[in-house]
């Protein structure tokens, strides 16, 4: 319940309870591509505002369409699915100010509104990251501690090329694994710092991947701890169940020896007493 509330907050909360099934189903079905367009902005963002070539730009200016046009189609798309659409859009307004976002910077990449326009990209980049981490709650699982782990050694090693690869001050990629490293950790012990506009663009964004790739690794070593612990009460919540059953058993069988021994002694004084009557009818007969 309260998972589902923050959810709802933070504006990535689904399909609410209660719609059509098809929402659901499209839901799941579109929810690979729906990520993949979040990663996509922030390669369109490099693209757009920090590459001087030609080329690349329209590159850039063609995949920020690309989100534009994927994220209204997706939400007019589940508008019209659902039922009771102002809910749809109060559990999801984070997919609205994407879209929202996209077209304003769109509509200032050609105008004077210049910085405006790279702001817009850049919360843009922000909103479409924390739309991309929705599903990494799906981790938070006993088991999941490996996985995170995996995902973050890959996230480091590709940021310690992308900073060998923009900042002119790392002369290798040791250094940039490590830029990568503190970065994200939000250590920031100095030694190596970003200076290009690209490398402090890209350590921002790393900054956030970051903080919710170790918010990952200490909840999911909180949830192991807390698996073992229940299974372990599950272990012994089985034993005592067993010997609840097994005393619940022995109890049923000692009470059914006692009511065939009432019974056995209460059908005995019975045929002694029709005897008796008996007897003193055959007396009085005979008499």
């Amino acid at each position: 319940m309260v998972s589902s509330f923050v959810m709802r907050l933070l504006g990535v909360g689904g399909v609410p309870p209660g719609e059509n099934p098809r929402a659901y189903v499209w839901e799941k079905r579109l929810h690979g591509v729906m990520i993949a367009l979040a990663l996509i902005a922030v390669v369109a963002f490099y693209l757009t505002e920090l590459s001087h070539d030609r080329t690349l730009s329209s590159i850039g200016h063609a995949l920020d369409w690309l989100i534009f046009v994927g994220f209204s189609a997706d939400l007019l798309w589940m508008l019209a699915l659902c039922e009771h659409k102002q809910r749809y859009l109060l559990h999801n307004w984070l997919d609205v100010l994407i879209v929202l976002c996209s077209g304003l910077a769109l509509a200032g990449a050609q105008t004077s509104w210049v910085a405006v326009g790279r702001l817009l990209r850049l919360a843009m980049v922000a909103l479409l990251l924390t739309r991309a981490a929705r599903p990494l709650r799906t981790l938070l699982t006993p088991g999941g501690l490996a996985y995170v782990a995996a995902l973050a050694l890959v996230v480091f090693l590709a940021a310690g090329g992308v900073f060998y690869w923009l900042e002119p001050t790392v002369h290798s990629y040791a250094d940039g694994v490590w830029l990568a490293f503190v970065t994200g950790a939000t250590i920031g012990y100095g030694d190596i710092v970003p200076t290009s506009w690209a490398a402090r663009v890209f350590a921002v964004l790393l900054t956030l991947v970051g903080l919710t790739i170790f918010s990952l690794v200490t909840a999911s070593i909180a949830v192991f701890f807390v698996g073992e612990e229940e299974k372990t009460l599950r272990r012994q919540m089985h034993h005592d169940v067993q010997h609840l059953k097994q005393d619940m058993a022995r109890l049923f069988t000692e009470e059914e020896a006692m009511l065939r021994r009432e019974l056995h002694a209460d059908v005995r004084r019975l045929r002694e007493e029709l005897e008796r009557l008996r007897k003193e009818i055959e007396h009085k007969r005979s008499v």
